[in-house]
């Protein structure tokens, strides 16, 4: 059971980064991840690299915090 718990937040962020975080109450850390990999990934979408660590890293934080 508190794998579900964990889980969702982690499917949510997999396709809205940032929002797994603030359906878990931090509000804060899910609007940071928004906005700031947001910027990062636009400027940089070209490395194609960076934007999918900060994809990865989201998901892994919704699902571990």
């Amino acid at each position: 059971m508190a794998s579900q718990k964990h889980g969702i937040p982690a499917i949510i962020s997999f396709f809205i980064p940032g929002l797994g975080q603030a359906i878990k109450g931090q509000f804060l850390k899910g609007f940071l991840i928004w906005a700031i990999g947001g910027i990062i990934s636009f400027f940089l979408w070209w490395t194609y690299i960076i934007p999918f660590i900060i994809w990865a890293w989201n998901v892994y934080d919704a699902y571990n915090s």
